[in-house]
């Protein structure tokens, strides 16, 4: 049974299908998929979605790319929905939080400086109630190292993980896992398939970021948490193991970086 981390079913892409797509993917051996909200407008559908899908459970955040159009109320009602989620066992995390530095108006100084100010906001959320982070590190692993140190969450995930091995185990060595999917499944993408075959297995996660991110197979279609067995088939084939041990040691690395999962599915 495999653990999909990180998938946006509420987007959409996905229309009317999300239910039926998260039922054909437990149908395919995909016991839980994690659904982080992105902004103000989908804290309550994430929430809603996994609480309608047996095989679902939600994270709430602000995401780096919304911040241009985020304010300080946002973060306010942020804090006002996790406070209050806190008595839902579906809800598993801060998340999707971080820095962004590949889109160029992201990089101007003044949305730097407000990218960091969200993101430390929520660190800070994070560490008030003790939740993991899921994070977005697109070309600012750096950055967001610096933030994580000084403001240290209780673990979490680095998401789409496409760093040095050096950031890679600077991640691992402040007690977060590592996040893959499809990307490693292209020829191409050589760091990314070195550190997906060379990285200590019990640093890595499963994800499938969809509807992004299609694995090799399907690109450019549309991504779904029904791909998460074959991409782990991938990384079993890169690494030399069998499925069943990817299968097994991914989900417990699941488990210790999001701990409330634990409660809803058994190890």
């Amino acid at each position: 049974m495999w653990i999909d981390t990180h998938c946006h079913l509420d987007a959409h892409e996905f229309g009317g299908e999300s239910l039926a797509v998260a039922g054909q993917a437990a149908e395919a051996g995909v016991s839980m998929i994690v659904i982080p909200a992105v902004d103000r407008y989908n804290f309550d559908v994430v929430a809603q979605l996994a609480a309608t899908a047996p095989n679902a459970s939600y994270a709430l955040g602000i995401h780096p790319m919304c911040v241009p159009n985020a304010t300080a109320d946002d973060l306010a009602l942020l804090r006002t929905k996790v406070d209050a989620a806190m008595g839902d066992p579906r809800f598993v995390a801060i998340g999707e939080v971080g820095l962004d530095f590949f889109i160029p108006m992201l990089t101007e100084p003044a949305m730097r400086d407000k990218q960091d100010h969200f993101f430390r906001a929520q660190l800070r959320m994070a560490r008030e109630f003790d939740l993991p982070v899921l994070m977005h590190v697109r070309r600012s692993q750096d950055q967001v190292l610096k933030h994580v140190r000084q403001i240290r969450p209780a673990g979490g995930i680095a998401h789409a993980f496409n760093g040095s091995f050096q950031q890679a185990q600077t991640f691992i060595d402040l007690g977060f896992k590592l996040g893959f999917g499809g990307a490693m499944t292209f020829s191409r993408a050589l760091q990314i398939r070195r550190l997906a075959t060379t990285l200590p297995v019990e640093a890595i996660v499963l994800e499938t970021d969809a509807p992004d991110i299609s694995p090799v197979w399907i690109h450019p279609a549309r991504n779904s948490p029904v791909q998460l067995p074959a991409i782990g088939m991938a990384l079993a084939e890169m690494r030399g193991v069998s499925a069943a041990q990817v299968a097994h040691i991914t989900r417990q690395n699941a488990l210790a970086a999001l701990p409330r999962l634990s409660a809803l599915i058994s190890g």
